[in-house]
Formats: C-alpha cells, structure tokens, sequence
C-alpha cells in the first residue's frame, strides 16, 4: 500500500518537473527567433503536451525516462551552437529553480511551524512530499546536465568544440541515446547523479538553515 500511494505522489511531481523542464526549452527556443515551439503547441501548460507516454511511466515506475523533447530550429539562431547551448540550458536550470522554490516553501511552513504550533501534526508528510520534489528535480538537473547527446549537457558542451566536433557527436545522438537507456538501466549513472544531487542538496540545506536561522 506504501508503495502504491508513494508512486501516485510521484505522478503530480514528475507531470510539473517535465512539464516546465520542456516549456524552459521551448520558451528560450522562441526569444531567440525561433517560432517552432509554439506552431508545434508546445507553449501550454498542459503536461499531455510534453509527456511521452513510455518515458512518463519508466519515470514513475524505476525513476528513468523522458519527455517528449520540444521541436526547436536553431536555423532561425544568429548563432546557432550559442542558441542551441542556451535552449538545452534552460531545462535543467529550470528544474534547480523548482527546486529552490520547494525547499523555500518548506522553510517558510517549518519557520510557521516552530512559530505557531501549526501544521504540527502533518509537517512530517508536508517535508517529505516537498523534499521528494526537491530531489526529483535535482535528479533531473544532473542527469541532462551528462554531456552525452541527446542530454542537454552535450549541447552545452557543444559551445567549447570545433563545428566539425560538435556535428560529429551529434551525429550519434540515435545510438546514444540506446546507450543511455541500457546504462541507466544497469545503474551506471547513479553513482555520478548521485553524487551531483548530494552536492547540490548540502549547499541548498545549508543555505535553508542560516535563513531559518535568521527569522526564528
């Protein structure tokens, strides 16, 4: 029973984690100049537009999968490397702010908490929804920032290679993407996004208790 009610709160957090990691792309894609995001009805807030049914449901199921990756043409970039580094940045940047912004939440609740009494009796349930979302996203900001195609990273990665590099290693993009399938699959990745989310995590619970700190 645990287990069911743990992956049916997961449903909510993963639909909100993909939904604005893929408008993030989308949104950066278009103030470049490029309109294909919202010709191909990617600029909405409703999460069927950006889910991928099987990558959805890995996702929830084993913790690996995907979104439907938005459309983007970086023809209509001034510099379409530059542009392309800049629309893949988006989405894990996007998932970090998430992030933040469920961590501050539960810091105002605690500091509400140890204030008035309230939430005394649910405040267990409130942390551990919020900090799931918090690890949630930061598992998804580590994973795409990996600079293997298609990832954000390896668009990131692209700005600091020769053309020729860079058009080589996405060429592979088809293949890779298998690989990364079987990889995570056998649990290669986690140790390195293991890692980068426990980094991140100590520094944003660090920063969480001074501010806690100075209110209360």
């Amino acid at each position: 029973m645990a287990y069911i009610l743990d992956k049916l709160i997961m449903i909510p957090m993963v639909l909100v984690a993909l939904m604005f990691h893929e408008l993030a792309h989308g949104w950066v894609s278009m103030k470049l100049g490029d309109p294909t995001p919202k010709y191909q009805g990617r600029m909405t807030l409703n999460p069927l537009a950006h889910l991928d049914p099987v990558g959805t449901l890995l996702m929830i199921l084993t913790g690996f999968g995907w979104a439907k990756p938005v459309e983007i043409n970086p023809r209509y970039y001034k510099d379409p490397k530059k542009g392309m580094a800049l629309t893949a940045l988006a989405g894990p940047i996007t998932n970090f702010l998430l992030a933040v912004v469920a961590m501050l939440i539960y810091g105002v609740i605690f500091v509400i908490y140890l204030k008035t009494g309230i939430f005394a009796d649910s405040m267990s349930n409130i942390g551990y929804i919020l900090m799931r979302f918090v690890m949630l996203n930061l598992c998804f900001m580590v994973f795409n920032f990996i600079p293997i195609p298609p990832l954000d990273g390896s668009r990131i990665l692209g700005v600091f290679l020769s053309n020729r590099a860079y058009f080589k290693l996405q060429q592979y993009e088809r293949y890779s993407f298998i690989a990364i399938i079987l990889l995570s699959a056998t649990g290669a990745f986690d140790s390195i996004i293991g890692t980068g989310v426990g980094v991140v995590f100590d520094y944003m619970l660090m920063g969480l208790e001074k501010l806690v700190i100075m209110v209360v």
